[in-house]
């Protein structure tokens, strides 16, 4: 290697700028679509932690909670919030480590786990759809919320909720970080206090919560209620990959940090699902404390804005207790919806630029992504909350299990994927069997279940099908088809080693002769025909293949 070759990035973190197109400009804001350098990750341990949980401030579990109560009891809910905590833990972690430990968000790590370059913009497309219908829930809140406290129509406050998080997304990560840990500390001040004070004055309301029998009213235990409750609550398996899009920016592990890593790692990882199960319960009990005290509670308790003005007015004056009502649900809006709509926009963009080999600018993706959840708001997704999240609940569950299974038991257990994450145009194959046919699989038939087409005895049993397709088949296609589908290559043309001795990413700086930036060792490929190195975003939007490396000879 040349000392040309190696050039020093600027103290900030961020590359020099020189004559660069808009596309690497704006990737070079947050990395957007590409691998974290560790120049740009400046952060603490906590700060990346804090900023993770600060997304899942959302009041949708409140809403989730408070449905599936009412729909199947107390006792079955329960169950059920517990069903998919664990299964959120379990499938979870292996997905955060991954992104921590190598610095890559969920697409590029679903790229190099079983689906390929292109098969994992499928999954792409399931997160979108995630990002954009979480949005809209939340958004309907807040619409709610400004109804209330300011009289706002419906349909002018869902336009609100909408157009005030676009100014707040276009920095990326540097805004959302600052964002999320300034006002957490209110948020959870205006949460916590009212619910404790509800307990502590009405004791009488903890006997009334577990004695609530939902709208079935019979009472029971019931495995079929408490696997629909479950399927309702998974939906929201994908928020991890909201939660990797913060912790990819976590520093490097070393043996004198390794203790706080692992806490940030599992706490903002697999353990944002013990803050949204509590959310989920407490949306359930303020549920059936309205509809016990409140005139016409039945109409009113699925809505966390009116679930928090009946409590706080039991503590203060109507007025203050419906403004802070409103700033709650302002609050807890925005938090959640600046990181549904950058990972939506993150999501659909780097979908757009592998299909099409161009890259339009996040931006654009930026407003797609809330055109469509405006569109749901006004659709009133609220009268059909539970399909909608039954059904898209099998997606995301087939791809997040599918991707787990493919880095806990292929690559750790078995060896047959490969340990060292993979996501450069080049290196893999177009689609991998193991991955893209084990989703397809287990989403198609945990549907076909979930619709009624094998019988409806079965129907609630979905969430367990796609769990279980999704889990075995990764392994049993991975060994039928000796993993040779993983890699295109297995030398990428630079001699520099990937790793440092802590088995970090390395920090070398390369500098891609196309794009005309320095990147670090992960980012960078050689290039085929110009005896240099190229960025991956290089690679993805060459339409002529002209940089990319050609196919190894196959193996045995």
């Amino acid at each position: 290697m040349t000392q040309s070759e190696t050039r020093p990035t600027a103290d900030t973190g961020t590359p020099a700028v020189r004559s660069v197109d808009a596309a690497t400009r704006e990737t070079l804001e947050d990395y957007t679509l590409r691998f974290a350098p560790r120049s740009y990750r400046t952060w603490s341990t906590s700060v990346v932690a804090v900023s993770a949980l600060g997304g899942i401030a959302y009041l949708a579990d409140f809403a989730i909670g408070a449905n599936i109560g009412i729909s199947y009891g107390t006792t079955n809910a329960l169950w059920g919030i517990a069903l998919f905590a664990v299964v959120i833990i379990l499938t979870g972690f292996p997905l955060a480590y991954y992104a921590a430990r190598y610095n890559l968000d969920l697409d590029l790590i679903t790229r190099g786990s079983g689906f390929g370059y292109y098969g994992s913009v499928v999954t792409n497309v399931i997160f979108a759809t995630f990002t954009f219908i979480f949005f809209a829930l939340e958004g309907s809140i807040m619409a709610q919320g400004l109804e209330l406290g300011l009289g706002v129509p419906l349909w002018l406050g869902y336009a609100v909720s909408t157009i005030i998080i676009f100014p707040l997304v276009i920095y990326g990560m540097k805004v959302l970080t600052k964002l999320q840990t300034w006002t957490t500390p209110l948020w959870l001040v205006l949460m916590v206090l009212p619910f404790g004070y509800l307990v502590v004055t009405n004791p009488e309301s903890i006997d009334d919560f577990f004695a609530y029998q939902g709208e079935s009213g019979n009472g029971g235990t019931d495995v079929g209620s408490i696997l629909l409750a479950a399927g309702v609550c998974l939906s929201l398996i994908a928020q991890i990959a909201e939660q990797i899009d913060y912790l990819r920016f976590m520093p490097p592990k070393t043996p004198e940090n390794s203790r706080r890593w692992w806490t940030a790692v599992v706490l903002a990882g697999p353990g944002w699902v013990l803050f949204g199960a509590v959310k989920q319960v407490v949306g359930l009990f303020l549920a059936v404390y309205i509809i016990a005290n409140v005139t016409d509670g039945a109409d009113i308790a699925n809505q966390p804005v009116q679930q928090f003005l009946e409590t706080y007015e039991n503590m203060m004056p109507s007025w203050l207790a419906l403004t802070l009502a409103v700033v709650l649900v302002v609050i807890s809006q925005v938090k959640i919806n600046v990181t549904n709509a950058y990972s939506g926009s993150l999501a659909w963009t780097n979908s757009w630029t592998r299909v099409t080999r161009t890259y339009p600018g996040r931006l654009v993706f930026l407003g797609v992504n809330l055109a469509i959840a405006l569109v749901l708001m006004e659709a009133d997704m609220f009268d059909f909350l539970n399909t909608i999240l039954g059904f898209y609940a099998n997606c995301g569950i087939a791809w997040v299990v599918v991707v787990a299974s493919d880095i806990a038991i292929n690559k750790y257990l078995l060896g047959i994927s490969p340990e060292q994450p993979e996501f450069r145009r080049g290196m893999l194959y177009a689609v991998n069997p193991v991955g893209f046919v084990s989703m397809l699989v287990a989403a198609g038939v945990s549907i076909l279940v979930f619709f009624g087409g094998l019988g409806e005895t079965i129907a609630p049993y979905s969430p367990l099908v796609a769990i279980g397709l999704a889990l075995v088949l990764p392994p049993v296609i991975a060994v039928a088809t000796k993993g040779r589908y993983y890699l295109r290559r297995t030398d990428d043309g630079i001699d520099a080693p990937m790793l440092d001795g802590d088995g970090n990413p390395s920090a070398l700086v390369l500098h891609c002769h196309v794009c005309d930036q320095d990147y670090e060792r992960p980012d960078m490929a050689a290039c085929q025909t110009h005896g240099a190195h190229v960025c991956s975003l290089c690679l993805s939007t060459d339409k002529v293949g002209d940089h990319i490396l050609p196919a190894q000879p196959a193996r045995a």
